[in-house]
């Protein structure tokens, strides 16, 4: 399996990103710089990590989304090629129009860096293929802006489509109907503000995370 992790100025959860995936596929991810203007060939994932790409100047993941490599994996996830958005990652791509709504500032206004509580909300998704519908989990988040907000119409088709992923099980930033993370209509995308890439193995405290990278391995190769 061939994997690439996108990394811009300012992303510190890059190489987290890269260790999980090392760790499923047993090959390390290419690490692609925001400037490159193409992919390279025979991708099988994409990731888009968190951090604080540009400082979150502007908005958080404004400016990442006018980077160059965006471009390339808009037409990868065009081609159905499997991205994955977290935290930062996720606010990028709904700024390029992968995914829909907007992550704004957290209800509290305050950072939040601690283990929450996720259910899953659609367990037929390739990256949720390894859960089971509305297990509960504990998975890491750290962000100011991860409030999920998106019209009525937006939710109406979130939900009425099954895209809504996981969803907090807990107070946590105030997003619209506990929203954590959302799929693209085609399935092949999926954005989170949680960050299932720390929570991979025992010395993290769990593994609840590990299961969606296996997940996605065992569909993409099944």
């Amino acid at each position: 399996m061939k994997s690439a992790v996108i990394v811009f100025p300012g992303s510190n959860c890059d190489r987290d990103m890269a260790v999980a995936l090392e760790l499923v596929t047993g090959r390390a991810p290419e690490m692609i710089w925001h400037r490159e203007t193409e992919l390279p060939d025979g991708l099988d994932i994409v990731a888009v990590p968190g951090g604080f790409s540009y400082g979150d100047y502007l908005r958080s993941g404004a400016m990442a989304a006018q980077s160059p490599v965006m471009r390339a994996v808009v037409q990868a996830a065009g081609r159905g090629v499997s991205v994955l958005g977290v935290c930062n990652g996720f606010q990028v791509l709904t700024e390029v129009g992968l995914l829909p709504g907007v992550l704004m500032r957290n209800a509290g206004i305050n950072f939040v860096c601690r283990d929450v509580s996720l259910t899953v909300a659609n367990s037929q998704s390739i990256f949720t293929s390894r859960y089971e519908q509305d297990e509960l989990l504990s998975i890491p988040v750290a962000h100011h802006d991860g409030n999920y907000f998106a019209d009525s119409a937006t939710l109406d088709r979130l939900e009425g489509e099954g895209r809504v992923a996981f969803r907090y099980a807990e107070r946590v930033n105030g997003s619209v109907h506990d929203i954590a993370g959302i799929l693209n209509t085609e399935g092949n995308v999926l954005g989170m503000m949680p960050h299932p890439e720390r929570m991979v193995e025992a010395a993290h405290g769990g593994t609840d995370g590990r299961r969606l990278f296996e997940g996605l391995v065992g569909t993409i190769f099944a």
